[in-house]
């Protein structure tokens, strides 16, 4: 088992995990304790953060431009974001799509509460939630519910089919609460790189 950092929910304010393979968690009768991803985080140095920085920005750089902004050669750039990728901080790259423009401007938060949280309805919950194409955020939460899903439609009632036949639908959930976003203030798919 991998070194692990673990801390109670009694001692911390709030904590979000996601859905991840480097999050893990176990419910306990009496105690929910949260594992932290492992002690082996690969060691970034002030060049790699530029890199990440640039890349979180503008993914379609290229390395000659990337190497400009970053202040370094070509090969020694490109030899850095091939072992980014290699070590998962590097995950993939994508388009950023303008929602408003494909006529998905319907946002709506739902709170999920589920009948049995034991790990085997936790991971029934979690492979059918990542089929619903609607969902584009599945956080659980700690807290007075279970989960927290941004759920991204058409308009209301296209929402309401998804209520009724998709999120109503997945395993173990015994109750929801749904809130509409008015406006998106702030939403950026961009990731600040965090300091040395």
């Amino acid at each position: 088992m991998d070194r692990v950092n673990k801390y109670s929910i009694q001692h911390t304010p709030f904590i979000k995990v996601f859905s991840s393979v480097r999050w893990r968690y176990m419910v306990n009768l009496t105690k929910l304790w949260i594992y932290e991803m492992p002690n082996d985080l690969p060691e970034l140095d002030g060049y790699d953060r530029k890199i990440l920085q640039a890349l979180s920005e503008e993914g379609r750089l290229s390395m000659t431009e990337l190497a400009r902004r970053v202040g370094l050669t070509k090969t020694p750039v490109q030899a850095r974001v091939k072992r980014l990728e290699d070590q998962g901080v590097i995950t993939g790259y994508r388009a950023q799509l303008n929602p408003i423009r494909m006529g998905l401007s319907h946002i709506a938060f739902v709170e999920v509460r589920l009948s049995d949280t034991r790990e085997l309805s936790l991971k029934a919950f979690n492979k059918a939630v990542r089929a619903l194409p609607e969902v584009e955020e599945c956080h659980m939460i700690a807290g007075g519910f279970d989960y927290l899903l941004k759920v991204r439609t058409r308009d209301i009632s296209d929402y309401r089919r998804v209520m009724g036949e998709g999120l109503s639908a997945l395993p173990y959930v015994a109750s929801t609460t749904t809130y509409v976003a008015m406006e998106t203030v702030h939403e950026d798919g961009a990731i600040t790189v965090p300091p040395d």
